[in-house]
């Protein structure tokens, strides 16, 4: 049984990367319905725009947005000291901000797949050491979404999987380290979630046929508003962990059978054909366009143009 929630989030200063879709801007809003007061940091400044005007819509506070890379350590600990000098205090800080790289090891596009690693590790360094000084003067929350891929290692999906199980093994060492502190650490652990990230992933033909290799009933998508509800319920009672939706805990304690021959299976019979299908899309698409999705390729083509 879930424990009880604590007393209501209302007054409480929750920052959150990677609010300007998906989970980061349902759970925003869901926090604001709740009367917390996020803050919401992105990297992409018309997405973060949208999620501001949701919010202002229903709470008409004029939501603070900051545009930050997460992989700058300066630029979060700017957003930082926005957050401080508009509310005063940080009772949470949510290191949200993620992205994906699809491609099997030989043929994935080295710089998605470390762009994938520098965005959902770093990133999460970056933005809770930043954060830290604040979370610990109001003996607070640090949250961080992993996902299911941090136990569940699925083929093409290297780097989404070992960025997701890094940030894991960093929340575990810093819930000890924390502790005597006062301070909470959570870890978000989230099945399909139908947002931006799995509606692109869905896009590729050697993603779909990933997907197909399991079971319907680990196949279904919550919607960002039911992930919302359950994430801001976790957050509310401070859950070490939390589980979207509530079955990811029975895989978790599994974690050690999904890697035995039986359970891998039927991803190695589907290897190969994901392979040949991702193959078949790099002669037009080529292989950045293959290894991210649509947001993350057009971000990384312009950050090459502004390298050069």
């Amino acid at each position: 049984m879930p424990a009880p929630l604590l007393p209501p989030l209302a007054g409480q200063v929750v920052l959150i990367t990677g609010a300007g879709s998906g989970i980061g801007a349902a759970t925003a809003l869901e926090l604001q319905r709740r009367s917390a007061i996020p803050v919401l940091i992105d990297c992409d400044a018309a997405a973060l725009a949208s999620t501001a005007a949701s919010l202002n819509a229903v709470g008409g506070n004029g939501v603070l947005t900051i545009t930050a890379d997460v992989t700058r350590r300066a630029d979060c600990e700017s957003a930082v000291a926005a957050a401080l000098a508009r509310h005063g205090r940080i009772d949470m800080v949510w290191a949200n901000a993620g992205v994906a790289s699809f491609g099997p090891l030989a043929h994935t596009d080295p710089q998605a797949w470390q762009r994938c690693v520098e965005v959902n590790v770093f990133g999460v360094f970056n933005t809770i050491r930043a954060a830290l000084p604040a979370v610990l003067q109001s003996r607070g929350y640090v949250v961080v979404s992993a996902s299911v891929a941090s136990f569940a290692h699925p083929p093409a999906m290297s780097a989404y999987a070992a960025s997701k199980a890094a940030v894991e093994a960093m929340c575990n060492a810093w819930r000890i380290e924390l502790a005597g502190h006062g301070v909470r650490v959570g870890v978000i652990h989230a099945s399909w979630v139908t947002t931006p990230l799995t509606t692109e992933g869905a896009l590729h033909p050697a993603f779909r046929r990933l997907r197909a290799t399991m079971p319907s009933f680990l196949n279904g998508e919550l919607s960002a508003a039911q992930a919302a509800c359950l994430i801001a319920d976790g957050m509310q009672r401070r859950d070490r962990r939390i589980w979207v939706p509530g079955w990811v805990r029975a895989m978790h304690w599994l974690r050690a059978l999904l890697h035995t021959r039986l359970a891998e299976r039927e991803l190695l019979r589907a290897a190969p054909e994901i392979e040949q299908l991702y193959l078949d899309g790099l002669a037009p698409s080529g292989t950045a366009a293959s290894s991210f999705g649509p947001r993350e390729a057009a971000r990384a083509a312009a950050r090459q143009r502004q390298a050069n």
